[in-house]
């Protein structure tokens, strides 16, 4: 082959991989330019092209990536699962299904953050990271869903498949700026989605839903990388304030988001998948815990680890390194098995450290 068709050749296959990422459906939808003047308009981080995280936010914690276990990334037997029960009911209850993936059920109200169930967490099912556990729930046992929250648009987060497989189930979507893209793509009603950008806040069921600051990225593809916003949540309901953090560093979004809303009951902080080359976008579990004691939360349950290997530590490393920095700051930790589920009521009943004993 002469080097001039070897050009040729290698134009069309760059021509065709990026053809591949924008088209094909599992990766979603991209943001027009009429929806990037509107998101202009809607968060001051957005510069017309990209979000960013604030400069006059970026911190440094103080902390490192001191890791303390010595087992595997993937744990030698299965994890145990935990009975869940949706039967409705008063109060507030979680039900953690691996990863991020959490229903948490408030006075009736059926609400499911980052759902996940396939696996392997990437568009194409047989490339990407494999699921090493199972919650033993399935879409089809979920009961109605009334609202469905999305934090960001990374596929351990926004799974094509597990939305398919539930929109019949769903009522709402609140979802950050540019999310509804991906789910207009994959066939979900333009009714259903509710989108917000930072600080912005909604009505629903009875409840208030509040967009907030978080410190990572977004991207499905190489070539979108923050054309859609990322955020954490804050949810008002029956007199309890719930913060989920979505995926994110440290920083002093943390502090503002305090200043505004006050003590939360309960928060689900990230906390795995670090690493320090990456660090500025994800916590380490002391930097969690310590989030956690800036938001004034009375109760913490940690997040994003359990299910799928995206970094090199172990698998339990994230919930030992929580645990041992939240009891020195006399911080409550909820640690449910995947699949079971707990009342918020009965947190001391849920605080066994059941990792300790799998190797």
């Amino acid at each position: 082959m002469s080097g001039k068709a070897a050009w040729i050749s290698l134009a069309a296959v760059i021509i065709a991989f990026r053809a591949f990422l924008r088209y094909y459906p599992a990766f979603g939808g991209m943001p027009s330019q009429a929806d990037r003047r509107a998101y202009r308009g809607r968060n001051p981080q957005f510069d017309g092209k990209q979000f960013q995280y604030p400069e006059t936010w970026a911190a440094d914690s103080g902390l490192h990536d001191d890791r303390i276990s010595d087992k595997r990334t993937v744990p030698q037997t299965a994890l145990p699962a935990g009975n869940p029960d949706f039967q409705q009911r008063n109060g507030l209850h979680i039900t953690w299904m691996g990863h991020s993936s959490v229903l948490l059920q408030i006075n009736g109200t059926n609400i499911l953050i980052d759902p996940i169930f396939s696996e392997r967490c990437f568009p194409l099912q047989w490339l990407g990271p494999k699921r090493f556990s199972h919650s033993g729930v399935q879409t089809g046992d979920l009961p109605e869903i009334h609202v469905l929250l999305l934090t960001h648009d990374h596929h351990d987060h926004l799974d094509p498949q597990t939305i398919r497989a539930l929109d019949h189930q769903v009522q709402h979507y609140i979802v950050p700026l540019g999310v509804e893209k991906h789910l207009l793509r994959w066939g979900v009603s333009a009714e259903k989605i509710h989108r917000l950008g930072w600080w912005e806040q909604l009505s629903l069921y009875g409840a208030e839903w509040i967009c907030t600051p978080t410190r990572h990225f977004s991207g499905r593809r190489l070539i979108d990388q923050n054309r859609t916003q990322w955020c954490s949540y804050v949810l008002r309901a029956d007199g309890r304030t719930v913060f989920v953090s979505g995926d994110g560093g440290f920083g002093g979004h943390f502090a503002e988001i305090h200043r505004r809303f006050g003590d939360m009951d309960l928060a689900l902080m990230e906390c795995g998948q670090y690493n320090r080359r990456w660090h500025w976008g994800h916590l380490y579990p002391e930097e969690s815990a310590a989030a956690a004691g800036i938001l004034g939360a009375k109760c913490a349950m940690p997040v994003h680890w359990g299910a799928f290997v995206l970094s090199d530590h172990a698998w339990d490393d994230p919930p030992e390194r929580f645990v041992r920095a939240a009891e020195q700051a006399h911080l409550p930790v909820l640690t449910p098995k995947i699949g079971e589920t707990v009342s918020l009521d009965d947190a001391g009943k849920h605080q066994t450290r059941w990792w300790r004993e799998i190797r």
